[in-house]
């Protein structure tokens, strides 16, 4: 399989048939890309709770754990400027499939090590679909929005990568370990790609 994007890295790209999805039901994928925003707040914040040792983690989680839930007000923004609410949390069944590569047991550090992995996998694949919204969606304030957010995502992304290379033992190969994340992902996205969700 063709990799997406040398940036990313990832192994298969969403089918662009997606896009039609989300077009048909734009109500949807907002409200889902919301609870998405407050999910990876949330993750930030139990990072930044677990690991009261490791400062500079601490910061940037707590940083970040802002920027999500300003996001979510973004999205609910763009849900008010429509006439629509905030529908309730959706489940994303892609992100608990992901979750099921992390390995359980072992040391505190490389359960670090696969949560941050783990972290860097959701945001790399949220940045590309982003970036598909943004070239590809008709609603041209929204791929105006998509565009913006698809940098930040790409920001997060390389920054749950540097924290598992810099907090890694000599014992845990990060890049083969990341690799292994990409391959299942592979799998995974495979699956997906039809419910207008961001990940769906």
């Amino acid at each position: 399989m063709a990799s997406e994007s040398p940036m990313l890295g990832l192994r298969l790209p969403t089918d662009p048939r997606w896009v039609e999805l989300v077009e048909s039901n734009v109500s949807e994928i907002l409200t889902d890309h919301a609870w998405c925003e407050q999910k990876a707040a949330s993750n930030a914040i139990t990072l930044m709770v677990n690991n009261p040792d490791k400062m500079e983690l601490v910061e940037a989680m707590s940083a970040l754990a802002q920027e999500e839930l300003q996001h979510f007000n973004m999205v609910v923004d763009r849900i008010k400027e429509r006439g629509w609410a905030l529908g309730p949390e959706r489940k994303d069944d892609y992100v608990r499939e992901l979750a099921k590569f992390m390995k359980g047991g072992g040391s505190r550090t490389s359960q670090l090590i696969d949560r941050l992995l783990f972290a860097a996998m959701i945001e790399a694949r949220s940045c590309e679909r982003f970036r598909m919204l943004s070239e590809r969606v008709s609603d041209p304030g929204l791929r105006e929005f998509y565009r913006e957010l698809m940098i930040s995502e790409a920001g997060h992304y390389t920054m749950f990568l540097k924290f598992a290379r810099k907090y890694a033992t000599e014992d845990i190969d990060v890049d083969a370990r990341w690799q292994a994340f990409l391959d299942y992902e592979a799998e995974l996205i495979g699956r997906y790609g039809k419910k207008e969700t961001i990940h769906g």
